[in-house]
């Protein structure tokens, strides 16, 4: 009994703690709400939409190859680990004339990743700015119509963020520009939402199951 005890305390508590720990504490409810029915992406581009998709969505602006670090950091740190999962996109919108620099940085990112959900909308400065105003941020695009932020928005079209962010209290988007932003903090929040929706299909499997 008393080996038993020894090893319980030495190994299974530490490493019951520490999955409670890095799991963090966020990841016991759901992903609040900030903004509700922002703008659908179809408006812009009628073959694609938000509706029925967890979306995380940037604006990239017209200098894509200052923008390049933003997108490869995104691609490693939250594409790449949540890309297979069949609902989820990256939409960015690009101002139109930008085509052939986007070209270039997709064929960079489809050397490292399947790009397939990677979407690039491209649409006028007003375009853009309107979606931007949808989201009701604190935040605002710089002149080059690109934000070093991007934001997750849910299958109904709702900016989901935090509410009660140790560093800024309300958090509306996560900056790009930052891997520990990205790590610590978005890949997290990702995982919620994720799991919510996870968790919303097996209950309604089960309730049509019976």
């Amino acid at each position: 009994m008393k080996k038993t005890f020894v090893l319980v305390v030495l190994f299974i508590f530490p490493l019951v703690a520490y999955l409670f720990f890095a799991s963090g504490v966020n990841n016991f409810g759901r992903l609040p709400i900030l903004t509700e029915n922002i703008d659908d992406i179809s408006s812009i581009d009628p073959s694609k939409t938000l509706d029925g998709k967890i979306t995380i969505l940037g604006f990239l602006g017209n200098q894509l190859e200052n923008q390049k670090t933003i997108a490869l950091n995104l691609n490693q740190k939250i594409y790449k680990p949540f890309f297979e999962f069949t609902d989820f996109q990256f939409m960015m919108l690009v101002p139109k004339g930008m085509e052939d620099e986007a070209e270039e940085l997709k064929y960079e990112l489809s050397q490292l990743e399947d790009i397939s959900r990677w979407n690039f909308v491209f649409a006028d400065d007003l375009q853009i700015q309107q979606l931007f105003s949808s989201l009701r941020t604190d935040l605002s695009l710089g002149s080059n119509m690109g934000s070093p932020y991007v934001f997750i928005i849910d299958k109904d079209r709702n900016l989901r963020g935090r509410d009660d962010d140790e560093d800024e209290g309300v958090k509306y988007g996560f900056k790009a520009t930052s891997v520990a932003e990205l790590n610590n903090k978005m890949e997290d929040d990702v995982k919620i939402i994720l799991a919510e929706y996870r968790l919303a299909l097996k209950k309604n499997n089960a309730s049509r199951s019976k």
